[in-house]
């Protein structure tokens, strides 16, 4: 399956205005045909990212969510989604998915990054800055992302200084890129490619960050 189906986006689009227990037991057929084919699609974008990036596993998440924490108790998510998990040790980074109505978006980069790590980047942050913003500022990252994202500190984190030239990106919590898409992108003929597009033009960014977390400041592999 190289194509997102129109049908999918509408049964996401039925789920949202039905979201209880009685219908979706009712509609299990139709669920079951659709993620099928939204499985498919994944697979086909999976193998596209194997020709030049390393890939570990696909994920394709349930739809059924965890409502035991939250005040919202609908028991279904409204979307279909998956990841896409570099080979580790050597690489890092992660590639993600969401297909929503009206909601769409390729997201990557790093959402939590473990206690350690988020402290090798803000030293590489704080030692030599230069190369990540000329990622940040090149003309291709601009195009499919914008800028980087994610939870920030309001100051400086504990042992940095808050007069740094580089505290804009030491005071970053997660480091994360997303791309939009429209429904009608989504469901387009060339949107295996695009995705497969988008997923490249971060590659630059993933390389610089995998190259970080596995040495040390003086440049030493951390890898055995």
């Amino acid at each position: 399956m190289s194509k997102i189906p129109d049908s999918a986006i509408q049964f996401l689009q039925d789920l949202r205005k039905n979201n209880n227990r009685d219908w979706f037991n009712d509609h299990k057929d139709r669920f079951r045909q659709e993620q099928k084919q939204v499985k498919g699609f994944f697979q086909e974008l999976l193998n596209e990212l194997r020709k030049h990036d390393e890939i570990d596993t696909m994920k394709m998440f349930r739809i059924y969510r965890d409502v035991r924490f939250s005040n919202d108790k609908t028991p279904y998510k409204s979307h279909f989604s998956g990841a896409f998990h570099r080979l580790k040790p050597r690489l890092r980074g992660g590639y993600y998915l969401h297909i929503e109505p009206g909601s769409s978006f390729i997201g990557a980069g790093f959402w939590a990054p473990e206690k350690e790590d988020l402290y090798r980047i803000r030293k590489e942050f704080e030692t030599d800055d230069q190369e990540i913003r000329k990622i940040l500022n090149d003309k291709m990252f601009i195009k499919y992302f914008g800028e980087l994202t994610g939870d920030e500190l309001k100051t400086a984190p504990k042992g940095f200084d808050r007069e740094h030239p580089a505290i804009d990106l030491i005071r970053k919590k997660q480091f994360i890129v997303t791309r939009k898409f429209t429904d009608a992108e989504i469901t387009a003929n060339n949107f295996l490619s695009e995705a497969d597009e988008t997923f490249r033009a971060i590659r630059p960014f993933f390389d610089y960050m995998s190259d970080v977390l596995t040495t040390d400041l003086n440049g030493v592999s951390l890898i055995e």
